[in-house]
């Protein structure tokens, strides 16, 4: 059954002059996708390529070897609320779907666009998350941290709302907290403070400046200090075109009519009539205007004097309580500020019951926050029970019948405000053991690369029908394992890719055998990768390709008659999954 929520995925990568690949277009499909081929081929220079795209680091010594820059390019399906995140941030969607592009020159200059606009490689790594995850080796390590497994208990239990309260209370348990410390702190200061907030209070209040008002203050004292000039100028303008009888004006006009009297006798110069009486009108009307113009101007000299004083009054509200160069900038703070001086006076001089406001207010969100937490440390010891037992299922489906991984919540001390953080007051411990009567350790101690990337492989199966990620990406999962492990992994690779998109980069026959699509990169004579280098193959090529895997020699027809057995195998396998 696929799981009814909506995902998104990887249908097409794109990529040009990076290491070994010169030019290859792969297209990506749903289900299980392998990639294999013979070493340096340039299978990890796709996930290189990924990588980048979704805002990863980027490297001059990435660029080919002779080539300027490095271009790679992703085209993505989006969900419904994909979708409304890249519009959000301005990025262009077509069809339901938007292309994420990376450029890096041989200088190690990086551009990246989303959806046709420029963005940062950070914003599009925070969308990245929720599109694709990678496991490599290295990101499987990342399983070690206590962070990261509180991250996947939380993904996989459900008590999203437990969450989202206790992490709103807490940042308002923090804030009240902060409060509480500034006030105590600013007491020990307080007729310091008063003195010098009641000095911002009372000189804004008394200045009383508007948004935009210095603006408008400057362009009337330049009117106002311009206006013989302004005056002399309009009226010599006016004089040009419109006081004498051989003036501009006079001509235009004169001109007009006999052009309009010509009006009907040709199609295109009835086109130039209609422009040039347009230019005459306009004319006409901007005469008026400097008329009108001239007929309000006139010198005020108190006006002027009193716009000198309210520009000087801003500009000293500046200079006394600004802080910063741009004048523009150093006001609109100000603005700010005199507000907040306004509520810091109101903690102040309420003094002492102020504070035991603020600190009686902060113990009944602490209240709070301790009944949270319980709630939600209960729901995580009960989610724990639930993974645990998923994960050891899916291990023993991994080939590893003896192993048994547990979830271990154990809470800090609930008395203590310092036990408390975002997450809430539990420390989450992953603990594995390979043996049946095996001690239970923390991961990093316990399992092997080998066991660790197996694990992540279990937790990614188990956590799929609930996860929004719509694509996953397999670099060395299969490390360490062959034969019949090797053959669960692409197993449990296959059931993962029912209910999300799945690429796999493998070296080995057992997990090849399950993909839906099996894509080959070879190198050409001169060790590049070009477009003709990365196919699909099926029916005997692909029977090739897996006869290569297992014995390294694609034309023995041994090893091709192995090849087809394990194909078989599998092929009756998926026919019992799908039962």
């Amino acid at each position: 059954m696929k799981s009814k929520i909506q995902k998104s995925s990887l249908s097409e990568l794109t990529i040009r002059n990076l290491g070994v690949i010169e030019s290859a277009e792969i297209e990506f499909g749903e289900g299980l996708t392998v990639l294999t081929g013979e070493t340096g081929a340039g299978k990890t220079m796709v996930l290189t390529a990924l990588n980048l795209i979704l805002g990863a680091k980027s490297d001059a010594d990435f660029v080919r070897n002779g080539g300027e820059r490095l271009v790679v390019s992703g085209k993505f399906k989006l969900n419904n609320l994909m979708a409304t995140k890249v519009e959000e941030v301005g990025g262009f969607i077509e069809n339901g779907e938007v292309i994420l592009n990376r450029s890096v020159t041989n200088q190690g200059k990086s551009k990246i666009s989303l959806g046709g606009v420029i963005t940062t490689a950070s914003q599009v790594s925070e969308l990245a998350e929720e599109l694709v995850e990678i496991h490599a080796q290295a990101s499987s390590a990342r399983l070690n941290k206590s962070s990261i497994q509180c991250e996947l208990l939380d993904a996989f239990g459900d008590y999203q709302g437990i969450l989202e309260s206790y992490g709103s209370t807490f940042t308002e348990y923090v804030q009240l907290r902060k409060r509480v410390s500034d006030l105590k702190a600013q007491i020990s200061v307080r007729d310091v403070e008063i003195a010098k907030l009641q000095g911002l209070v009372g000189d804004f209040a008394k200045v009383a400046p508007k948004k935009g008002e210095l603006h408008l203050v400057e362009n009337e004292i330049n009117r106002l200090g311009s206006v013989e000039d302004l005056n002399t100028g309009v009226v010599a303008g006016l004089s040009a075109i419109s006081s004498e009888e051989d003036s501009a004006l006079s001509a235009l006009n004169i001109a007009k009519k006999y052009l309009e009297n010509l009006r009907g006798k040709d199609s295109e110069l009835d086109g130039l009539i209609d422009n040039f009486v347009e230019l005459v009108y306009e004319i006409n009307e901007t005469s008026s205007g400097l008329e009108r113009y001239l007929a309000r101007l006139e010198a005020d000299p108190v006006k002027f004097d009193q716009l000198q004083m309210r520009k000087s009054e801003i500009l000293t509200l500046i200079k006394r309580y600004g802080k910063g160069n741009e004048r523009d900038l150093v006001l609109d703070n100000l603005f700010i500020e005199a507000a907040e001086a306004t509520s810091k006076l109101l903690d102040l001089e309420g003094g002492d019951s102020r504070l035991a406001e603020l600190i009686s207010e902060s113990e009944k969100v602490f209240a709070a926050l301790q009944t949270l937490a319980k709630s939600l440390s209960k729901a995580r010891r009960i989610a724990a029970q639930e993974l645990s037992k998923a994960i050891t299922a899916e291990l023993t489906e991994l080939a590893m019948p003896n192993s048994r991984l547990t979830v271990e919540v154990t809470a800090r001390s609930e008395d203590m405000s310092a036990s408390y953080s975002a997450t809430g007051l539990d420390e989450i411990a992953f603990l594995f053991t390979s043996h049946a009567e095996g001690k239970l350790l923390p991961l990093n101690k316990a399992a092997s690369g080998g066991e660790l990337s197996r694990v992540m492989l279990a937790i990614e199966v188990v956590l799929a029908k609930n996860s929004t990620v719509g694509t996953y990406i397999f670099d060395e999962v299969d490390a360490g394992v062959g034969g019949k492990a090797a053959v669960e992994v692409g197993k449990r690779l296959a059931l993962l890719a029912k209910n999300s998109q799945v690429i796999v980069i493998t070296h080995l026959a057992q997990v090849a055998s399950w993909a839906d699509r099996h894509l080959v990169v070879t190198k050409s004579e001169n060790s590049s990768v070009t477009q003709s280098n990365v196919i699909e193959v099926t029916g005997s090529e692909r029977r090739k390709e897996i006869a290569r895997l297992l014995s390294g020699q694609d034309e023995s027809i041994s090893a091709q008659e192995h090849a087809g057995e394990l194909l078989e195998l599998v092929a009756a396998a998926r026919r019992e999954m799908i039962g």
